[in-house]
C-alpha cells in the first residue's frame, strides 16, 4: 500500500500534540487491521509493509516550530509499529526543508536514512520505477510550482485529489471507526467524545535532532531577515537616486 501525507499543509498549529498523535494511531490501527491483510489476501502473498509519500507542497517556516509532532509521532511509529514502512520518499520540497535536511540527515541512524529519500520535484520518474502509475498521488503526476494552485478535491489525470474528505480511504476509514465505535458500546466505558493520548518520550536522538533543527531554523530565519533588510534598503535607495 502506498499512504499521501499531505506534510508541508497539515497545519501541525490548528490542534493539540495528543490529537495529531490519536489521528495518527487510528490510521495505524487501520492500516494494519485492514488495509494490509486486505492487499495479502489480493495478491496471494504476505504484506506486511507500506511504502509512504510525503508531499511538501506549502511547508513554512513557522510549521518547523512545531518540530515535536512528527518527533512524537516517530517515537510512537518505533515502539509500537517497527518496521512497517519500507521508505519515505519526500517530494516537492521547498528550500526551507532542503536546508534543515542538510542538518538533520548527519545525525540520523544509517537504517533511518536508507529508508528516507528526498527526490527532485514531484518524484514522478523515480516513483515510478517502483509503483504503477495508477496508484501514484495527484500531487506526483504534475510539478510543484504548478501544485500550490490547485485545490483540494481537484482531479489530476481522472484521479481524485487523496486530501479531499470525499477520496474512498477517508470515506472507509470513517466508517470502519464508526462500526468499532459501534461495537465497544455494549462493552465499553461510558461514551467521550475522545480519548485522550499519552504522548511518549522521544529517545536522546531525537532530542539531538530538535535541537539541530532548532538551530537551523534560527539560522535561516535570521537569513530570511537579513535578506529582507537589504531588499528594503536596496529599494530606499533606488527610490531617492
Amino acid at each position: 500500500p502506498v499512504f499521501a501525507i499531505g506534510a508541508g499543509l497539515s497545519g501541525y498549529d490548528k490542534a493539540p500534540v495528543d490529537k495529531y498523535v490519536q489521528s495518527h494511531i487510528q490510521i495505524n490501527e487501520y492500516r494494519d487491521r485492514v488495509l494490509l491483510p486486505a492487499a495479502t489476501k489480493r495478491m496471494g502473498s504476505y504484506i506486511g509493509t507500506c511504502v509512504k509519500i510525503l508531499d511538501m507542497t506549502g511547508l513554512k517556516l513557522s510549521a518547523l516550530n512545531r518540530i515535536k509532532i512528527p518527533t512524537v509521532i516517530s517515537t510512537v511509529d518505533d515502539l509500537n509499529y517497527p518496521e512497517k514502512t519500507d521508505t519515505y520518499y519526500i517530494v516537492n520540497a521547498p528550500y526551507v526543508f532542503s536546508a534543515c535536511w542538510k542538518v538533520v540527515k548527519p545525525l540520523l541512524h544509517e537504517r533511518t536514512k536508507r529508508k528516507v529519500q528526498v527526490l527532485q520535484g514531484c518524484g514522478k520518474e523515480e516513483l515510478l520505477k517502483v509503483m504503477d502509475y495508477d496508484v501514484l498521488p495527484h500531487f506526483c503526476r504534475y510539478n510543484s510550482k504548478n501544485s500550490a494552485s490547485r485545490d483540494v478535491g481537484m482531479k489530476v489525470d481522472n484521479v481524485l485529489d487523496c486530501f479531499s474528505p470525499s477520496h474512498s480511504f477517508y470515506v472507509e476509514l470513517w466508517n470502519y471507526m464508526k462500526q468499532c465505535a459501534s461495537d465497544s458500546k455494549c462493552t465499553g466505558p461510558a461514551q467521550q467524545k475522545s480519548i485522550h493520548v499519552e504522548v511518549p518520550e522521544p529517545e536522546e536522538e531525537i532530542y539531538t535532532i530538535e535541537a539541530a533543527i532548532e538551530t537551523a531554523l534560527e539560522k535561516l530565519s535570521d537569513d530570511v531577515t537579513c535578506k529582507a533588510i537589504l531588499n528594503g534598503v536596496n529599494t530606499l535607495n533606488t527610490d531617492v537616486g
